[in-house]
């Protein structure tokens, strides 16, 4: 689970508001709204064989993101895709590369919460890695956090924002707890997610996952809602509680940086047989075959 570091990451360019920078070189302002505040939103985004899958829907929620955070003049997504490509060429990346798509408000006057301070206009970063997928499929374990996931009366989660430390202060609970990653419930104590992805579990041949309110709208969430639909896989979309997920006979997380991970103990709990399952092999099969035939050409 801890990610190492790759070589091939040794020089890499990083592309800051078009300018292609050496990683040793590269950095924005300290008085970059992200850096202030974590005033950014962001998408992760994978390349295979010279297309990146699901792009729009990327670039949508990363725009649909910065209009509800109230920025101005967000690129557009013809915009964001010339910088990717070109980033992606002048690290000569084709194949098995994870992207890092940041939009902050930008660099302010003087130090400040007060947006109309921000009178330089957005940073974006594009930092592209070698990366293959970063979770162990062979099963992962997962405890139950003591942090809550926001509802929408407080933040609403469609805004993916990189104010991130929620995620991380269940993280630092699950890895002291000797688990892979972490259990997030909602303010009413039904599962929204992981501290990194979305969840799954599959009882008697149905596949459930939460509703989307304490958590993003994923995108390799809905491509797995879809592929259900697609084959006629049972599916519920509903509140799950933490009994359900226990006695479940299979169990897995989604999302671009890890695709489908099977999870195998939750809180001490082992599910089902401990290990991966027959609807989970299933959907990560349909899942890659989905992958290899769609995407866009960028490189």
């Amino acid at each position: 689970m801890l990610q190492k570091f790759d070589e091939r990451n040794k020089n890499l360019l990083i592309n800051i508001n078009g300018e292609l920078i050496h990683r040793d070189d590269a950095g924005i302002s300290p008085f970059d709204s992200v850096v202030q505040g974590g005033d950014g939103v962001w998408e992760g985004l994978r390349l295979y064989n010279g297309k990146i899958f699901k792009l729009d829907e990327h670039l949508n929620r990363l725009r649909h993101s910065a209009q509800a955070m109230a920025f101005n003049d967000i690129p557009t997504n013809e915009s964001l895709t010339a910088e990717l490509s070109k980033t992606l060429k002048a690290n000569d990346m084709h194949d098995g590369v994870h992207i890092r798509l940041t939009l902050t408000r930008g660099e302010k006057i003087t130090s400040g919460m007060d947006p109309r301070l921000n009178q330089h206009g957005n940073t974006l970063i594009v930092l592209a890695e070698f990366k293959a997928p970063v979770y162990d499929t062979s099963g992962l374990s997962l405890a139950t956090s003591s942090i809550r996931r926001f509802s929408p009366d407080t933040m609403d989660p469609k805004i993916h924002h990189c104010n991130l430390i929620q995620s991380i202060m269940a993280k630092i609970e699950a890895t002291a707890a000797g688990a892979d990653d972490a259990l997030m419930l909602d303010s009413r104590g039904f599962i929204a997610e992981t501290n990194a992805t979305h969840l799954f579990f599959v009882k008697d041949g149905v596949v459930y996952t939460s509703r989307a309110v304490a958590c993003p709208e994923g995108v390799t969430r809905q491509t797995v809602i879809d592929l259900c639909q697609e084959h006629d896989i049972p599916l519920s979309v509903k509140d799950c509680s933490q009994a359900e997920l226990y006695r479940a006979d299979e169990c897995f997380c989604t999302g671009t940086m890890g695709e489908l991970a099977c999870v195998t103990q939750v809180d001490g709990r082992v599910i089902g047989t401990g290990k991966i399952g027959e609807m989970t092999q299933r959907l990560t099969e349909l899942f890659k075959a989905h992958v290899a035939s769609s995407g866009t050409q960028i490189v």
